[in-house]
Formats: C-alpha cells, sequence, structure tokens
C-alpha cells in the first residue's frame, strides 16, 4: 500500500450521556482534556439550547471527524453503580420503556446530590432555668427529638422559635451545628425479637442461609394469614445487616402499614428510613442521599423505592408479593416484584417473595425449583384459621332494597353479644356504583371517560375513581332535566354501613376506604381505635386487607363475592380466591376462633369452593390446568399494547396499522384490536390489542422490534405492557 493510500483514524475518548427524560438511548459527547468521567458519574452537558444534567452509561473512545459536543462538568458526588445503569437497562429493555424514562424513576431527587446543608441545631444542655414557664416546658417534654432546627421544635412544642432561641440563651438548650438532613440510625440486629415457634426458627434459618450466601437467590416465604412471616424475614434482614448491608422492604401501600412500621422499630431498635409518592422535598432528599451514601440501611418502601441507588443491597424482600399495587400502569409500566427478582440477580444478593396467597406464577417457580419454597402452614401457639362458609344469596336475598342477607346479620349479632368485633367487606367506594335516570335511563358518567360517577352521599358528590372528577351531586337529570329522578343503583361501603347502623343502632360503625382514611396519622388513629375495640363493625374496602392485625376481631362478612369474577380477565378466579382469603384471615388473629361468611351468586365458583373447604390446593389445581391448556402465565407469556389518542377514527386506525406491521414469527398470536373496556380516560380513545406467545418467544424483543416500526403522531401513543394485570 503507497503511503498516499493510508488513511490515519484519530481518537478521542467520548462518553455516552443518558438524561433523565423521554429519550430512547444516550447521546454520545466528547470529554475535554484533563477532565475525567466514569461510568456512573453525574454530568452537565448541553442539550439542545439547555445545559441539563444527565448520567454517563458507558466511556470510549470516538473515531474519526465526527464533532460531539463536550460534557461542561462533572457534578462532585458519588456516581451511581454500575449495577444500577444495568437494572435501568434492563427494566427498559424488558418492559419496552424508553431508557430516559427509567433513569427520570431513579433520579428523583436532584438536591439529594449535593451534600445536607449544615444548619444550628439545638438539643437540651441537661440544665433547667431557674424561670420556667408552660411554653419553655413545652420545649423541652414536646419539641424533641433531638437535635432540631428551632423551626421544628417550635413547631413540635406549638411555641414560637423565640421561645426556642430564648430557652437556648437561657442555658436550657444547646446549639450545636450539624447537617440540616440527619443521617439515619443504624439498626440492631442482636436485639432479641418475638420468640420463634419451632416451624418459624426452622423457615428462619433457611432464609438466614440464603443471606449468608451472599449470592442470588429467590425464597417464596410461604404462610397462611397470621402465621408469623414479618418475625421470619427479620431474622433473614438481620443477618443482612451483621453482613453490612442494606436491606429493602416493599410493601403494597406503606400508608397501610403504620403498625407494621413499628414493629420494625421494635425489633431493630430504629424507624427505618420510608419510601412512597406522597413524601415532601425534604424526607425524599434525605432518604435518597442516604440511600446512595450506604448509610440507610433499612428501607421500607413502595415500589418505587426498588429504584434507589443502594451501592450494598444484601436482601429485598417483596411482602404480600400477589398484590396488584406493585404493578405501575402508567409512565414507565413494570411489575415491581418482578424487577426485585431482577434486582436481585444484577446484585447478586437474596430475594425473599412473602405471601399467604402467592401468586399462580411465584407457586409455579417454587415448585419447579426455581425458587426456594419456604412453607409456614400453621398459625402459632392454638390460634387456628377461620371457618369460611358461603351464603347463596338465591337461597337466602337480602330484603328489597337491602344488601345484607339474614345469615350475615344473625353471625354480627352474635359477635357484638360476645363483645367482639366483626368486618363488612366490600370493594367498592362511595354510597353507589352507579347513578341512573328512572325517567330516561341516562347513567351519569364523568366528561371525558368512559367511567360511570359513583354516588357519595357523606360528601352529596358525584365522583369518577379513574381520573378524580368531581361535581355536586345534581337534583336533575343532566340529559332530561327531569327533577328528583335520579336514583342510586348498587351498594357501596356508604350505603353497607348506612344498614349496618340501621340494623345495629347501638354499635360504633366506621367505614375504611381510601376517600376516608385521610393521612397516615389518621390511619393510625382510626386503627388503633379498631385494636383497642372502640369499633364495633368495621365498613371497609380492599385497605382493610394490607396486613391489619385486630386481636378482637371475630367475624368478617363478604358482602358480595362475586365481586372480583365479572368480566374478561384471566387472573379473576386467582384475585378473588387471594382477596378473599386475606379478607377472611383478619378474624381470630388472637386467642378467640375466627369465622367468615361471603354472599355470593356463584357458590359452585372452584375459588369460592376451594375457600369454603379451606383447600387451596383444590383451587390451584384446578387453575393451573386451564392456564396450561389456554397457554397464559406461567404456562405462556402476555403482552399488551395500549393505542389511544384524542380522535377515535386516527386511534382505530393507528391499531389496525400497528397490526398490520406485526412482525411474522412462530408462537405468537395476536388478539385485536378492540375498543378497550374503557374506550375513553381523560380525553383520550383507547383501542388494546394481547398478545400469547409461547415460552420458548423473547417476548421482550419481538415487542420491541414490533413497536420500533411505527412512529404515532404527536398526542397519540403505543404503549407497551409486559404481562399486563389489568385489562380494562
Amino acid at each position: 500500500m503507497s503511503r498516499s493510500a493510508i488513511i490515519r483514524i484519530t481518537m478521542r475518548p467520548n462518553a455516552q450521556i443518558l438524561f433523565p427524560v423521554n429519550v430512547p438511548a444516550p447521546f454520545d459527547y466528547g470529554v475535554p482534556a484533563g477532565m475525567s468521567v466514569r461510568a456512573g458519574d453525574f454530568v452537565f452537558a448541553p442539550i439542545g439550547k439547555q445545559i441539563k444534567l444527565g448520567v454517563v452509561m458507558s466511556t470510549g473512545q470516538a473515531e474519526g471527524e465526527r464533532e460531539l459536543k463536550d460534557i461542561v462538568q462533572v457534578k462532585a458526588t458519588n456516581p451511581l453503580p454500575q449495577i444500577m445503569l444495568d437494572f435501568i437497562t434492563w427494566t427498559a429493555r424488558y418492559n419496552g420503556a424508553a431508557l430516559g424514562n427509567v433513569l427520570r424513576m431513579v433520579v428523583k431527587s436532584y438536591k439529594a446530590l449535593d451534600p445536607s446543608a449544615i444548619v444550628t441545631l439545638y438539643e437540651p444542655s441537661g440544665e433547667l432555668p431557674r424561670q420556667m414557664t408552660p411554653a419553655r416546658r413545652a420545649v423541652l417534654e414536646k419539641g424533641g427529638p433531638f437535635p432540631e432546627r428551632a423551626s421544628v421544635i417550635a413547631q413540635r412544642a406549638q411555641v414560637s422559635a423565640g421561645v426556642v432561641k430564648g430557652l437556648a440563651k437561657m442555658g436550657g438548650l444547646r446549639a450545636i451545628s450539624g447537617p440540616v438532613d440527619a443521617p439515619f440510625e443504624a439498626p440492631n440486629p442482636e436485639l432479641d425479637g418475638m420468640a420463634l415457634t419451632a416451624s418459624q426458627n426452622v423457615a428462619a434459618q433457611d432464609l438466614i442461609m440464603q443471606v449468608k450466601a451472599q449470592t442470588f437467590n429467590v425464597s417464596l416465604l410461604d404462610g397462611v394469614t397470621g402465621s408469623g412471616k414479618t418475625e421470619v424475614y427479620f431474622e433473614a434482614a438481620a443477618q443482612a445487616f451483621r453482613q453490612g448491608q442494606q436491606v429493602l422492604i416493599l410493601v403494597p401501600e406503606i400508608a397501610l402499614t403504620q403498625a407494621g412500621l413499628a414493629r420494625f422499630e421494635a425489633r431493630f431498635g430504629v424507624k427505618p428510613a420510608a419510601w412512597h409518592s406522597a413524601m415532601g422535598e425534604a424526607p425524599r432528599r434525605r432518604v435518597w442521599r442516604e440511600v446512595a451514601q450506604g448509610r440507610a440501611k433499612l428501607v421500607v418502601g413502595a415500589r418505587s423505592a426498588l429504584y434507589l441507588p443502594f451501592p450494598d443491597l444484601g436482601l429485598i424482600v417483596v411482602d404480600e408479593e400477589h398484590d396488584t399495587s406493585y404493578k405501575q400502569e402508567e409512565g414507565v409500566i413494570y411489575n415491581a416484584r418482578d424487577m426485585a427478582v431482577v434486582r436481585g440477580k444484577i446484585g447478586h444478593h437474596a430475594v425473599i417473595l412473602a405471601s399467604a396467597t402467592p401468586s399462580l406464577e411465584s407457586l409455579h417457580n417454587a415448585r419447579s425449583g426455581k425458587f426456594a419454597h419456604i412453607i409456614l402452614p400453621e398459625r402459632p401457639g392454638a390460634v387456628t384459621l377461620p371457618e369460611i362458609d358461603l351464603i347463596d344469596l338465591k337461597d337466602n336475598p337480602p330484603e328489597k332494597g337491602h344488601y345484607l342477607s339474614a345469615p350475615l346479620i344473625d353471625a354480627i349479632r352474635k359477635v357484638n353479644s360476645r363483645g367482639e368485633q366483626a368486618m363488612l367487606y366490600l370493594n367498592r367506594r362511595g354510597y353507589a356504583p352507579l347513578i341512573i335516570c328512572r325517567n330516561c335511563g341516562e347513567k351519569l358518567k364523568s366528561p371525558d371517560t368512559d367511567s360511570w360517577l359513583v354516588q357519595h352521599k357523606a360528601t352529596g358528590r358525584a365522583m369518577c375513581h379513574l381520573t378524580g372528577f368531581s361535581m355536586r351531586m345534581p337534583k336533575a337529570c343532566p340529559a332530561c332535566k327531569a327533577d328528583d329522578s335520579l336514583t342510586s343503583v348498587g351498594p357501596g361501603v356508604e350505603r353497607v354501613a348506612e344498614e349496618a347502623q340501621e340494623h345495629f343502632p347501638q354499635a360504633r360503625v366506621e367505614i375504611f376506604s381510601s376517600d376516608t382514611a385521610g393521612n397516615p396519622l389518621a390511619i393510625q388513629e382510626r386503627m388503633a381505635r379498631m385494636e383497642s375495640g372502640q369499633i364495633d363493625i368495621l365498613v371497609g374496602t380492599q385497605m382493610v386487607v394490607k396486613g391489619h392485625n385486630f386481636p378482637n376481631l371475630t367475624f368478617v362478612g363478604v358482602v358480595d363475592g362475586d365481586l372480583g369474577l365479572a368480566g374478561g380477565d384471566p387472573r379473576a378466579g386467582e384475585r378473588t380466591y387471594q382477596t378473599l382469603a386475606q379478607v377472611a384471615g383478619r378474624a381470630g388473629r388472637a386467642d378467640k376462633p375466627g369465622r367468615a361468611l361471603i354472599q355470593t351468586h356463584q357458590p359452585e365458583h372452584e375459588a369460592l369452593q376451594a375457600l369454603a373447604a379451606g383447600d387451596r390446593e383444590m383451587f390451584i389445581g384446578v387453575e393451573l390446568a386451564m392456564r396450561d391448556m389456554l397457554g397464559l402465565p406461567p404456562f405462556g407469556k402476555l403482552a399488551a399494547v395500549i393505542i389511544s389518542g384524542p380522535e377515535y377514527g386516527k386511534v382505530a386506525q393507528l391499531a389496525k396499522t400497528f397490526v398490520n406491521l406485526a412482525p411474522r414469527a412462530d408462537g405468537i398470536e395476536i388478539l385485536g384490536p378492540s375498543e378497550a373496556p374503557i374506550a375513553r380516560l381523560r380525553g383520550r380513545f383507547r383501542q388494546r390489542l394481547f398478545i400469547q406467545a409461547e415460552l420458548s418467544v423473547n417476548l421482550s424483543k419481538y415487542m420491541q422490534v414490533w413497536r420500533a416500526k411505527i412512529r404515532p403522531k404527536a398526542k397519540y401513543k403505543v404503549q407497551i405492557d409486559i404481562d399486563p394485570q389489568s385489562f380494562m
């Protein structure tokens, strides 16, 4: 080769930077001379006309003369661990989500990237001033825990900040410098927990060995309601703490688990770091920073806590692993239970899935040897599972216009006569799920959504539970204008509570639903009243199922056992069994036997028959056989596509076009498109497709290839849902 033919290839350092916005991939940037960057670094770089914060996903050498914009600055903070970068990439690839949107779930607080501000804090000096006023005494008695800022102490003690600072000048408080975001105290694994039974101790030792292995493993902790699953997995958490590692406990809804958080504090001597969507900026900033620094050792949170940047995670526990709350349905669509298993595999650590009613997928994985199967078959001591019976509403119909049958009413009367508590369960908020005009038949709907408005008698409003739309209950029909023609159809918890009060006028009846729950403190207060016996009959929605323990509750009545069986959801039987088993399991959790009655028009359904017989294996066998025959999970794979936009015709055409672009592949069946059961939501028309695949098919990859073939116009979306849990 002649010298003139030699091509010189210039190489220069570059970095692939991902921004926490809706982008599918990172962008290439040059690394200026003298600047050092590594994977995980937070950097500032130009994008468009702005300088934005991004994360270096990888580094390398760029070839040729292609001009690259340079990184502007490397932020002085700890990088995201490589495990998190891999987890972000895996989540996006598996769920068909934009990579930048997954990063946005991780980078929740930009302020958390900076060190905590140093401020003046105050703590008791140990000396009392000569002149102690009631306000000063309140500061010392109610202003803690210390040390804390003057404004916070004043708020707790309900005094002015001047009182706090005046007490400091008089020597009653000592001023010190400290971080505004205090570190979390380290849990003590050596504190005594509850005494375990022989079977609980065997289960605990199995889980401890899984954590000790410090390698990827998954255990299904399968224990009946009240069997002590929490105390058992506490021992596994203690082992992780002994190893200096962090522990994440995922719970379905943290706002409902105040009693559970107190159990963590009792076992480990410290309050866990809590993480959930309702947090304010300050606590969010504190938790994120302390997790990233490895100082927050115990984190209890909702599904989004899985995307906190743990540098040294040793154990993830997914409590109530079957719960549908772990599925995020908007934005990045993912199942936190499944992603927790992935996080364990990437991080080489233990994962525990705990439930009294495990999902069939987890149960199948355990029985096939993919997961360890650790069983707690009984409640400790003499405590037994409740007796469950069915009330056939064809034989025992309630009085006209009522919803409680005679056997249910008689059971509550017996319980109340013994000074014990009863619970009525109906997973319908409000007073009535449908408002209809007797004159013209109009059904009141949300103005931009095809869902019925729910009457809330307590507030005098009609509400859409999907969108939050609310209006005053109209006096006349909006369609035909007829006065006083609107009537309520069907029961919600308000109507059930009203009926219970009619039958038992002396009873203390309260409602527990998301409409009445209030903030976490109000929830805690209501649960305390229930635990102390100040409520005779609690009427609740699914919120009552979430891990509460009421010692004097001996009877549970299910108002409508058929509610979850309606529609075409292939998981309807499984969810009905899980929910009703969990509801019934609230009864008889102390030394008094419990009983549950389920009202139903379908007493022959296999889920209800299995509950009444106390034969879980019967239901599992029938359900798995049906799934196997139909090729449904765990014997096949499912995906859904949601196509939406502001104009019906264009949405329908986009759906047809998308189907025509489907790649040809063996082992794939496409169903649809068709209107979604809720055909319009928040002003957007919706069509759905379902894709059924054999286990050998890489369904995530197939959906990615398919999705890449279309670029919808603005305001139109094509969303992928791998392993859908909702069919609405």
